[in-house]
Order: C-alpha cells, then sequence, then structure tokens
C-alpha cells in the first residue's frame, strides 16, 4: 500500500510541476512587449509614375 500511495503522490507532484512549468512558460511569452508595427520601406515620399 505504501508503493501505491508513493507512486500516486509522485503522478500527482509530476503533474503539478508540468502544469507550473506550463503557466510559467505561457507567462513568459505574454511579458514580451509587442513590437511596433512601422513599417522599413514607405512609399510615401516616392514620385509618382507618369
Amino acid at each position: 500500500m505504501s508503493r501505491f500511495l508513493a507512486a500516486a503522490l509522485t503522478v500527482v507532484a509530476a503533474a503539478a510541476l508540468a502544469v507550473g512549468a506550463a503557466l510559467g512558460v505561457v507567462a513568459l511569452l505574454n511579458a514580451t512587449p509587442d513590437q511596433p508595427n512601422v513599417p522599413l520601406i514607405s512609399y510615401e515620399s516616392a514620385t509618382p509614375r507618369k
């Protein structure tokens, strides 16, 4: 019975660790700031073709 209890506790601890790691990764990905949407090339100053 003690082996079954140890195995069950190990499974629960591993599941909790996996969930915590997944939430940590998601939190790190959401913590990065959004990049500005500024184009590298602007066609507004180009001379129009005739």
